[in-house]
């Protein structure tokens, strides 16, 4: 199936090169139309030589504030300060276009990476993993399946407990892409005792110390052309961040009572909850393998950051306790519960709650606020009328920074709330307007124009 891509010209003098690129691009397969012919969610080029507000309000409507991909094209070199602003309206990247056959592979190239990731995104291997649309967890996920698929580069995940760490470690390994990968193994850098370490990481010869009644293999012989998972790796002490830095430089390692060196290869993945560069400048982390381990680094956002995931965090739950049969829905009572509710413990914590609503659960309708345990209830107040939280103000303190528009902001208020209603009612127009207020005909307009 041919790449779909959206191209736009913002003046005159840019419509010769535009119809060139996407003339040689046609040639290489994609299929290529005008903007106001395409859907704007799909990725797209915008060629300009100016870097004005109105281009940049453009740029954010386009890119969904960074949502979809946007390629600018520029005739002329553009000075820094202007690459970062369209880069900050929400430019994909900014490409300056001095022979159209060049730009045309340079801009093709671009396209089919997109594709990759936004195919892999969509997949049931990275949805039913990670679950969630906030614009927070998109972002972040966005990096990770490309750093995984593309790369071999060392990870390192941060983020409190119960965000998902050890998820998104399994989610790299399976999206390798190496042809001769091996299994995951999995250390926790917290449950190691000092004197078995040296075991755990390298294995132990038979008779190498009082009980290694057999050689077994370590961490290191079992990660060989797979990936090596440390968990809390801020938990190690410094002598072991020195050993495990000389087999990360070097790919050998020997034995514990061994003579032999063995090779090893494989990918490695580290995650702590710890503020690891925190560490490093009070000399409790080695800054050599800070260094070594962070290529790339994935900071998880807590469920604060992203509220608007916990709806289908707790739906996702419930599919997972009833497998066998239909989940049953939320009431609205309990639904207003569980967005109001904190999460000290994440994700995890809010598994566990409704976890704790199934419990309590009869019968097969809907989970009503008597589900929820009374430990777990809150305490009504006159606050609880208030539905304009902190995280609907910081968003708009968000967008404002970002110099997004009064119009802008309304709009996209807008379509998440339509989105939300058509979510909830999987797709029933009707229902969806009866929630919103408004006619089943603006719905239709909605949906023709999305």
């Amino acid at each position: 199936m041919a790449i779909k891509a959206w191209f736009h010209w913002v003046d005159g003098n840019q419509k010769q090169v535009a119809h060139e690129v996407i003339k040689l691009l046609g040639q290489q397969g994609f299929e290529m139309q005008s903007l106001d012919a395409c859907r704007s969610n799909e990725p797209g080029m915008i060629f300009s030589n100016d870097v004005t507000p109105a281009i940049c309000d453009q740029l954010r409507e386009l890119s969904r504030n960074g949502r979809t991909q946007v390629l600018v094209c520029c005739c002329e070199a553009l000075p820094g300060d202007a690459t970062w602003q369209l880069m900050q309206a929400g430019a994909s990247d900014v490409l300056a276009c001095k022979e159209c056959r060049v730009t045309a592979h340079e801009i093709a190239a671009r396209l089919q990476r997109w594709e990759v990731v936004n195919r892999m995104l969509n997949s049931p291997i990275v949805q039913d993993v990670l679950v969630g649309e906030s614009q927070a967890l998109k972002a972040i996920l966005r990096q990770v399946v490309e750093v995984a698929h593309f790369t071999d580069a060392p990870v390192l995940i941060l983020g409190e407990s119960g965000t998902g760490k050890e998820l998104v470690a399994n989610l790299i390994h399976s999206l390798d892409a190496r042809s001769n990968k091996g299994d995951l193994f999995i250390l926790d850098c917290s449950t190691l005792s000092p004197e078995l370490s040296g075991s755990e990481f390298y294995g132990h010869e038979r008779g190498a110390f009082t009980g290694a009644v057999s050689a077994r293999d370590g961490a290191f012989a079992l990660a060989d052309h797979g990936t090596l998972f440390l968990d809390e790796v801020g938990e190690l002490p410094l002598h072991l961040q020195a050993q495990l830095l000389r087999v990360i430089q070097e790919r050998t390692f020997k034995r514990v009572g061994g003579n032999a060196w063995q090779r090893t290869s494989f990918r490695l993945v580290c995650a702590t909850n710890r503020d690891l560069w925190a560490q490093v400048q009070r000399g409790e982390f080695r800054a050599d393998l800070y260094y070594r381990i962070a290529s790339f680094i994935c900071r998880l956002p807590s469920l604060r950051e992203r509220p608007e995931d916990i709806l289908p965090l707790a739906s996702h739950f419930l599919k997972q306790n009833r497998p066998d049969r239909e989940p049953p829905a939320l009431d609205a009572p309990v639904q207003e519960y569980l967005l109001r509710r904190d999460y000290p413990g994440n994700v995890r914590d809010l598994k566990q709650v409704v976890a704790r609503m199934l419990c309590r659960h009869a019968g097969q309708g809907i989970i009503t606020v008597g589900c929820i345990p009374p430990t777990d209830r809150p305490a009504w107040n006159d606050g609880w009328d208030e539905w304009r939280d902190s995280g609907f103000e910081h968003a708009i303190r968000v967008a404002l920074a970002r110099g997004v528009k009064l119009d802008t902001i309304s709009r996209e208020a807008k379509d998440t709330a339509i989105r939300i209603a058509m979510d909830e009612t999987d797709g029933n127009k009707q229902l969806a307007a009866q929630r919103l207020g408004v006619t089943d005909r603006t719905l239709q307009k909605w949906s023709q124009e999305n």
